[in-house]
């Protein structure tokens, strides 16, 4: 069991990030959020894939204008998803200017790289709380090595320099993220904002630099962490990458909210970062969200293809059930089936499993073995072997799953 690092809790519209409560996954639209249909429509998407906050970029007079639309649709559709706005450059002015948009935001996302330079720094980033003070919002003060305070960084480069003991400038940037972090925390603290409404985040796309900046900023600070790579890549490479980074620090108990920020195919759907965190999560048994299915790789003894068609079907299959049975058989969402294609280690893993199909190895004339709670029930055979089993795990779900009715 993962022990957690402990965690100031903030509220955020509905949920609560940090503290006890599970790790959350969030997610961000990429849509134009002038567009608030479009916009409104990939929230309603991604919270319908699970996504448990969504962050929208709010960057320009539309963009804000377009808030309370969005939030407005979404409440025509019965959705109560947290909304974040994102903040760059011109935040101070668009939160000030447009109060409905500062009012229906759940929380605002503050890069202090970005809220100004010199003197406007302060000014600006202290407008920005004001604002998160009179509506009652908590923020993200999000700190991205793309974007860091420059001013800052100089300085601790200027520092470093004059040191009888210098490091290298790579150790100096990632001393200079943690810090512009922590600074910024306590800037809000000092103009008021409780340590209840702060959460961090410092993002950086390199794997080994992400598990050692947000190990350094736990052992500094006790607020919530929001994890995740900046511009982590597309496909395999995003999704290892992120994969590899998060589970690291997720094990060592660090983070409270998790996003991976995958580039998607051209016209592939948003979701996919929100299904690749609840993998993440569930694979290191922190969360559970969706059945899941065991198979194994196949090698010289599986002569035959079935068990991967058998796989690819079950796993279809369930994740079909999967929106009707969250709301019929809460805890169905735990459940392992086993799908192997040999007698080596089929048979073992099946007894493992809730549910567990194993194959000979070869087709010609296929016998395959059901266990159910570690033991063998039934020897399945023939063309009907799948929607055969797809019944047992129907009947197996609904006696271990479904609500007892009572008899008056």
């Amino acid at each position: 069991m993962v022990k957690r690092r402990e965690s100031i809790p903030v509220r955020v519209g509905n949920t609560i990030i940090g503290g006890n409560s599970p790790v959350l996954v969030q997610s961000m639209t990429n849509t134009p959020t002038e567009d608030y249909m479009a916009t409104a429509n990939q929230i309603k998407d991604l919270a319908q894939a699970g996504s448990e906050i969504v962050r929208i970029t709010v960057n320009t007079r539309d963009a804000a204008i377009a808030v309370p639309k969005i939030v407005a649709e979404l409440e025509k559709q019965g959705l109560n998803t947290p909304i974040v706005g994102d903040f760059h450059y011109n935040g101070h002015l668009l939160l000030t200017d447009f109060p409905d948009c500062a009012k229906l935001l759940a929380k605002y996302r503050i890069n202090p790289g970005n809220v100004g330079w010199g003197e406007r720094h302060d000014e600006n980033f202290q407008r920005m709380i004001d604002v998160a003070l009179k509506w009652d919002k908590p923020v993200r003060i999000g700190v991205n090595w793309g974007s860091l305070d420059q001013d800052l960084l100089a300085k601790m480069m200027d520092a470093n320099a004059k040191a009888a003991d210098p490091v290298d400038s790579h150790e100096v940037l990632i001393q200079a993220i943690v810090e512009s972090a922590i600074q910024s925390a306590k800037m809000a603290e000092k103009l008021g904002m409780g340590r209840d409404k702060i959460i961090l985040s410092a993002k950086v796309s390199e794997v080994p630099d992400m598990i050692e900046v947000y190990r350094r900023l736990a052992a500094q600070c006790n607020q919530a962490l929001h994890l995740g790579l900046t511009e982590a890549g597309m496909g395999m490479k995003g999704t290892v990458a992120s994969a590899a980074a998060l589970s690291v620090l997720l094990m060592d108990g660090i983070g409270d909210t998790i996003r991976v920020s995958l580039t998607p195919r051209p016209g592939a759907s948003r979701t996919e970062e929100v299904e690749i965190c609840q993998q993440i999560l569930q694979s290191i048994g922190l969360r559970s969200f969706t059945a899941q299915v065991t198979a194994c790789p196949g090698c010289g003894r599986t002569t035959s293809t079935l068990f991967q068609e058998m796989a690819e079907d079950i796993q279809a299959y369930l994740v079909e059930q999967r929106p009707n049975w969250q709301k019929i058989y809460p805890g169905s969402e735990e459940l392992k089936v086993a799908v192997m294609g040999c007698i080596v280690n089929g048979p073992g893993e099946s007894k493992h499993a809730n549910i567990g199909i194993s194959l000979p190895g070869t087709g010609e004339d296929p016998k395959a073995p059901v266990f159910v709670d570690g033991q063998h029930v039934t020897t399945l055979s023939g063309a009907t072997i799948v929607p055969e089993f797809i019944k047992m795990l129907d009947s197996y779900v609904q006696k271990r799953y479904g609500i007892p009715t009572t008899v008056k």
